[in-house]
């Protein structure tokens, strides 16, 4: 069983003449990190929100195909049982942090999930540890740089110990220090066995992907060489 399996997937916003995801077959595989590029709104977060069930569960629209998530059909599964097998770290750390600590913060999904307080201090001493923040447990989130603010969300998401973990975005508004950061803790997450998607625009960002693809007229290309004008070819009209 593989962590993502998806088949035949299409969707259209209400409203739209057109799918923004047009027939993407697509396969996770477990520890590995996938990494899906594409212009703005070419329906690379709509992919997200189909893989993680933001979609159907919260935006609408015409949905065909299937996604299953450890062998679970999204759209059948419960977002707080599929909040325990994926999780999804978004572009703006504000849009997820909310709480007026760190601890605070890390501490909110394990509560939502009812465990005991020995479990949760397990839990937020363990992520601290692993995105390298032990030293802000106590900080205020509004604090923290941009880079520290999404290490912060990385460990809120890992807080829930998904075996998924989507990034979208995530690096886009980090400086070059807070990228490799952030990209050194995909990487520890990976080497645990979790399984990783990253979407991006920026092509320099797929150093540690270990499958690139590119997202165009609402279909998934493999890019096979990673070169420079391989990518931009994708991009040309």
């Amino acid at each position: 069983m593989n962590p993502v399996e998806i088949s035949k997937l299409h969707f259209r916003y209400p409203g739209t003449e057109n799918n923004i995801i047009d027939g993407i077959d697509l396969v996770l595989k477990s520890g590995e990190i996938l990494s899906v590029l594409g212009l703005s709104g070419c329906g690379k977060s709509t992919l997200c929100y189909c893989i993680c069930g933001i979609i159907p569960h919260v935006y609408e629209g015409e949905l065909g195909g299937n996604v299953r998530i450890s062998g679970r059909d999204v759209s059948v599964t419960s977002l707080p049982v599929l909040s325990t097998e994926i999780g999804i770290v978004f572009q703006d750390p504000d849009t997820q942090l909310f709480s007026p600590t760190v601890e605070d913060e890390i501490a909110f999904g394990p509560e939502n999930l009812c465990l005991d307080r020995v479990e949760i201090r397990r839990r937020i001493d363990e992520n601290l540890r692993l995105v390298g923040m032990e030293k802000y447990r106590f900080a205020h989130p509004e604090k923290l740089s941009g880079g520290e603010k999404q290490l912060i969300a990385i460990a809120s998401v890992l807080a829930l110990e998904p075996k998924i973990i989507i990034f979208d975005e995530s690096l886009s508004q980090i400086d070059t220090h807070g990228k490799k950061d952030i990209k050194n803790v995909i990487s520890r997450i990976r080497n645990e066995g979790r399984s990783i998607i990253m979407v991006e625009h920026d092509i320099y960002n797929l150093d540690i992907a270990d499958r690139v693809f590119f997202m165009k007229n609402g279909k998934l290309y493999p890019v096979e060489n990673r070169r420079e004008e391989e990518i931009f070819g994708f991009y040309k009209v």
